[in-house]
């Protein structure tokens, strides 16, 4: 790059390599013109008022790109469905702003290769946040004033190929049946202690509770009381209580007798290692798409197809304000098929600290 010393008049075109600052009495004292600024014909009346003759400029050469320029191209790169860019670059960053609520998708192993091209640097919330429309997500930028056009079309080929990098995926909002089991809640005992907690979860979501059933530790019932809610309805079912390796515990048996097309128990999060996760082919399901709902791929994880995701979330989500359920209902609303791979993934990041006050999602548990 070169910089050199120009007329204020001369240097229409050519970058500020430094702050100007303006003082009006009893008024103002700032920044008038910020380093990077691109001096305009209208600049010079302004620079000249200002007492600025001579300006310390560079000159961009026709292979070079200004840091404005190359913010927008990476943003546009980087960026899929549900992200937008809102606002001029300031200081050569330009902002990634979530255009509607849902989760926040990162390619981690493709951020990670854009941010190792040279001048370019991209940093992101973590992937798999809860985000509302308008909520920064990223920011982007070249690291100097200018950069090679070569230097940055290589960071952006980097970014395409892997499109999207970052995105927001919408989601559903859900029709949730709940079942609650264990004989001595189902006979009165003790009090149920779940259907707040799930209640209050399921309405974070944005879903609805379209039937809350309770059932005794007896395997056929529970399978009634679930195909009872699946009928009725319900694209996501909460089962809760009967986890453990108590004699029994019969709550993730009687998931399996649903004949499920994918079946994972066991998650690696603490609170919540006795989590488990079917995905149950309804009858509906299968009249839709002529398949066999015992035989049905779990590929096809949507209402639409008739798979529901079956949920059994253990005894430490009545005490715990954060569990593995925190986790992995968003990613279940987004359309993401949650399995073993997925939940051996949520080990590095899955030990709650149990805090006295609980500052989730500002936090590293899931992370």
């Amino acid at each position: 790059m070169a910089m050199r010393t120009v007329p204020v008049e001369k240097a229409v075109g050519m970058i500020l390599v430094h702050d100007i600052t303006e003082i009006r009495k009893d008024d103002f004292k700032g920044r008038a013109f910020r380093k990077g600024h691109v001096v305009t014909a209208e600049d010079v009346d302004h620079l000249q008022r200002l007492g600025k003759n001579q300006l310390f400029v560079l000159d961009i050469e026709d292979d070079e790109v200004h840091e404005d320029d190359a913010a927008y191209a990476l943003a546009e790169a980087l960026m899929g469905e549900g992200v937008v860019i809102n606002d001029a670059p300031k200081e050569g960053k330009i902002n990634i702003v979530a255009s509607r609520d849902g989760l926040l998708k990162i390619n981690k192993t493709a951020l990670s290769a854009f941010n190792r091209c040279d001048d370019v640097i991209c940093a992101t919330l973590h992937d798999n946040t809860v985000v509302a429309g308008g909520r920064i997500v990223a920011g982007t930028r070249i690291i100097p004033l200018v950069t090679k056009r070569e230097i940055l079309n290589a960071a952006v080929a980097v970014a395409k190929q892997a499109a999207p990098v970052i995105r927001v995926k919408e989601m559903r909002r859900p029709k949730t049946g709940v079942v609650i089991t264990g004989s001595e809640v189902y006979y009165g005992k003790i009090k149920d202690g779940f259907a707040p907690v799930i209640t209050k979860k399921i309405a974070s979501m944005n879903g609805e509770i379209i039937g809350i059933c309770y059932a005794p530790d007896d395997v056929q019932f529970i399978v009634d009381r679930v195909r009872e809610l699946l009928n009725a309805g319900a694209d996501l079912v909460i089962v809760s209580g009967g986890m453990s390796v108590d004699p029994d515990d019969v709550t993730r048996f009687a998931v399996r007798n649903l004949g499920v097309v994918d079946y994972t128990y066991g998650a690696a999060v603490l609170p919540g290692s006795m989590f488990q996760i079917a995905y149950v082919k309804t009858e509906a399901g299968a009249r839709q798409t002529g398949s066999d709902p015992e035989n049905a791929s779990p590929d096809f994880c949507s209402p639409e197809s008739g798979v529901v995701p079956v949920i059994g979330i253990p005894a430490c989500a009545m005490y715990h304000h954060t569990t593995v359920l925190d986790l992995v209902l968003p990613r279940i609303l987004a359309g993401e098929h949650i399995g073993r791979p997925e939940l051996a993934e949520l080990g590095h990041g899955g030990l709650c600290l149990d805090c006295k006050q609980c500052s989730y999602p500002v936090c590293p548990f899931g992370k």
